[in-house]
This record gives C-alpha cells, sequence and structure tokens, in this order.
C-alpha cells in the first residue's frame, strides 16, 4: 500500500478541484463565433418542414429561414451556410436550378442577405448534387460517370449567380479535381475578388451522411466514391490540401468532423489559413437518438463533441447546434464547455 506523501509532489488533480480552477486551465475555449449553421431551404414550402432522422432540424421556408439567420446573428454566429432543396421537377441532368438566378439557393441567398446584410457571413453550397435529378455532384457523361471538366463549366457558372445573388463565401463541396482554381477565375472575370472560397478539402466518402440525403431530397442512386475520399486515406488529404491552398483556397475544411479528428489536426498543424470542420448529420443524428432513448446526457454531449473538433484545430465549426450552443455559451458569458462542466 502506498503512504500518503512517498510519492512525487506533482498532483495534476489539483487544477481539476473546482469550476472556476477548471475555467481558468482550460486550453481550449469555445465561443459563439466559432459557430456556422448549416440550414435547408425548400422550394414552394408554405410551413417548415421537419427532418424524420434529424430531430429539430428542417427544410425552412423562406421566411423561416430569414428568422433562423437573425436568431443565428443575434446569439454571436458567425455565419450561415445555405443548402437549397428546389422543386422535384425542376430537377435535371445538368442541375439548371444550381445556375438560374431564380432558383431556390439564390432566391434563399438574396432573403437572407436582405434580413442580415454584413452582421452574419452568407455561404452558399456550390455543388450540383441537391439540383441533379440523378443526384450526383457533377455531370455525367455517356457512361453514367461523373465527367470533372465538364462538372467545372457548370461550377463556374454557379459561383457567379451565388455571388451577384449576395453570397459572401462559396463552398465548393463536389470534390472535383481543379474547382477551386476554376471558381475563383469565375469569380475574379466579374469582379467579385471580394467572395471568399471554403474548400471542402478533405471530404470522405463517409456513411455518416445518410441522414442529410433526407434533408436535401436527394436523387442519389448509386454512391460517390469516384470523387469523394477513401476513408482509408491520409496522405491523399494533404495532397488535395496543397493543391487546393495553390489555387487560391481562403479557408479549408474536413468534413466529417468527429471521425476525422487526425485528418483535422494534421490540416490545421499544416497551414497558415483558417481551418473548418463540418459536423455532420449523422453526427447529429446519433447524439440525438441516444439522448432521446436517455442513454446520454444531450447538452453535455453537444458541447464536448463541438470541444473535442475545435481541440483538434478547428477554427471554425459548421453544426447543426450552432445556435443553441451559441446561446448555452453565451448564458455563461461565453466561456468554454469545459467552465460549465461539459465533460465531468
Amino acid at each position: 500500500m502506498t503512504t500518503y506523501g512517498s510519492f512525487p509532489g506533482a498532483r495534476p488533480r489539483r487544477l481539476r478541484t473546482s469550476p472556476a480552477m477548471r475555467r481558468m486551465v482550460a486550453e481550449t475555449r469555445l465561443h459563439p463565433a466559432d459557430f456556422i449553421l448549416p440550414a435547408f431551404v425548400r422550394e414552394g414550402a408554405a410551413e417548415p418542414v421537419p427532418i424524420a432522422a434529424m430531430p429539430g432540424v428542417v427544410q425552412h421556408t423562406r421566411d423561416s429561414l430569414k428568422k433562423a439567420a437573425a436568431e443565428a446573428v443575434a446569439a454571436g454566429v458567425s455565419g450561415i451556410m445555405l443548402f437549397g432543396v428546389p422543386e422535384e421537377a425542376k430537377k435535371d441532368a445538368l442541375g439548371t436550378p444550381g445556375t438560374d438566378p431564380d432558383g431556390i439557393l439564390q432566391v434563399a441567398l438574396r432573403d437572407v442577405r436582405a434580413e442580415v446584410g454584413d452582421d452574419l457571413l452568407v455561404m452558399s453550397d456550390l455543388c450540383l448534387d441537391e439540383t441533379t435529378d440523378h443526384g450526383h455532384c457533377g455531370v455525367l457523361d455517356e457512361r453514367g460517370r461523373v465527367d470533372n471538366d465538364a462538372t467545372l463549366e457548370r461550377y463556374a457558372e454557379m459561383a457567379q449567380v451565388q455571388a451577384d445573388a449576395g453570397a459572401h463565401v462559396v463552398g465548393p463541396s463536389g470534390m472535383m479535381d481543379g474547382q477551386i482554381g476554376v471558381i475563383r477565375d469565375a469569380l475574379d472575370q466579374i469582379g467579385r475578388e471580394d467572395v471568399a472560397i471554403l474548400a471542402y478539402t478533405a471530404k470522405y466518402a463517409s456513411a455518416f451522411y445518410g441522414p442529410f440525403r433526407e434533408a436535401v431530397a436527394s436523387s442519389l442512386q448509386g454512391d460517390r466514391k469516384t470523387y469523394q475520399q477513401d476513408p482509408a486515406n491520409v496522405r491523399e488529404s494533404m495532397r488535395e490540401l496543397a493543391l487546393d491552398l495553390e489555387e487560391g483556397a481562403d479557408m479549408v475544411m474536413v468534413k466529417p468532423a468527429g471521425p476525422y479528428l487526425d485528418i483535422l489536426a494534421r490540416v490545421a498543424d499544416s497551414v497558415d489559413v483558417p481551418v473548418a470542420a463540418y459536423q455532420i448529420s449523422g453526427e447529429y443524428s446519433m447524439i440525438e437518438a441516444a439522448a432521446e432513448k436517455g442513454w446520454i446526457d444531450r447538452d453535455r454531449a453537444i458541447l464536448e463533441t463541438l470541444t473535442g473538433i475545435k481541440r483538434a484545430g478547428a477554427r471554425n465549426i459548421l453544426t447543426y447546434w450552432a445556435t443553441e450552443a451559441a446561446q448555452k455559451l453565451s448564458a455563461v458569458q461565453g466561456v468554454s464547455a469545459s467552465s460549465i462542466d461539459c465533460c465531468q
């Protein structure tokens, strides 16, 4: 039996003795400004449409989206990432609603900019998957494969219409080779050098996207493994990172967040641009489902996962809990999750 005092005097538990002590020595602090709210807007919706696989998340109407944006501003959230859900009949092989100035995403961008101005960074998903009848992120060739270079032409058009509609930031998420350079050129050609690009640099072909497919009413058949990354690979992400930065990315992202914290940490250690991480639908739904069954403490689990993502190196976090988490942090004067003992 060890006699008290016979071991070294270093006692790490001294720095865990009280909430005040834990708050003082916390190495990672969450802040409302860390968060970006992903939001869906559904064309023609008269009322917000609940997403069954994502309890608490909806496909917004134009009016409810404006309200959500205003609430995000009030909570101190930094940005909102918009995803448009067009009417099914308007989808086609080229994703025409994505470049139609009156497409639902462009309309929503104008709505939100009119509502919040520059008080919230208005971001747009730049991808074709929500607008194509085949559900892929690009144009298909005669053999049914995603045609990289033909898709880039569509992305260039999308970037320009999204910028014209008011996007502060575009988020190319399709994982096409060369997409950042093409989009940067397209924006610069119309004098929109001020519009930033958040590159989906490391976007993995993940099983955790399942609930998102419902959220955007995806028409996808098959998978996206020929353009999204293999979950087994690390060096591939670093290669994608180098290419995105060379092509002009202003910010870079890792998606999903939780299962890829090692990738996030490696990216964050390698760059001097802001790094974001997307806590995706499956990560959200697992916590909500487990909490609904009483298996975990929902609020603590939310803040613990967000703290872990930031600790791994994310400057900003896209999360469906953005406004709620920001409100909770503001209620305790904006201090870190650890200060309210989320992880006791």
